[in-house]
């Protein structure tokens, strides 16, 4: 049995971890709402570089221009701020200062996250897709709940504060469709180890995930 790209992450998907779980229902604290924006700032901001890596590794014209788009998009090309300045954006509507997120030494989960991602996209194209689908997959639900529960638990309402996940809540949409084109056009020896890269990626950001709760543990 061949299992598919969702099957192989489905036990991973950020929706079932206790953090997100707890946004939803409103069991997180301020301070860990900005402790969460402060660290995955760094994977934030690093996102586009991935696509530009994978996007460099890729011989297929057409796949090469969905990528385009993809990076464009994070770029802010069509028209929004930059991914990254929309993120900022959030935490500033969170309260905390963009010079402080700025500022923050990253933790080692965080780390994790992005140095698997950026070794994904450097070492070959479909382990770069398969990476980038492991989270690209899961963005559109991920942005929807994280509105709703900013919106019903934590008196967040404005669309500033808001706008980072309302994009990804559309745009990874269509992504996840190109992404998985491509990941169903792949050789089989290339679609397993893509499919190992897709697993690592989704374990180092549910245990990023875990990082932060463990800080709201510690502090409780």
């Amino acid at each position: 049995m061949n299992p598919s790209f969702d099957s192989v992450i489905a036990d991973l998907h950020l929706l079932r971890h206790p953090f997100y779980q707890a946004w939803m229902q409103g069991a997180l604290s301020q301070e860990i709402l900005k402790d969460y924006a402060r660290q995955y700032y760094f994977h934030v901001d690093r996102f586009p570089r991935y696509i530009s890596a994978i996007h460099s590794n890729c011989e297929n014209g057409t796949w090469r221009n969905e990528l385009l788009k993809n990076l464009n998009d994070e770029e802010g090309s069509s028209g929004l701020s930059s991914h990254p300045e929309l993120w900022l954006q959030f935490a500033e509507g969170l309260g905390l200062d963009r010079k402080d997120v700025l500022a923050t030494t990253p933790r080692p989960a965080i780390q994790d996250v992005t140095s698997i991602f950026f070794g994904c996209a450097r070492a070959s194209f479909h382990e770069g897709v398969g990476a980038l689908y492991a989270y690209e997959s899961q963005v559109p639900e991920i942005a929807k709940s994280k509105i709703e529960g900013l919106k019903q638990y934590y008196g967040i309402q404005d669309q500033r504060t808001l706008c980072f996940f309302e994009v990804h809540q559309k745009a990874d949409i269509e992504h996840r469709k190109v992404l998985l084109n491509m990941l169903e056009n792949f050789p089989e020896t290339e679609k397993s180890c893509a499919k190992e890269s897709a697993r690592r990626a989704a374990k180092a950001l549910w245990d990023f995930l875990s990082d932060v709760q463990e800080q709201e543990l510690a502090h409780a």
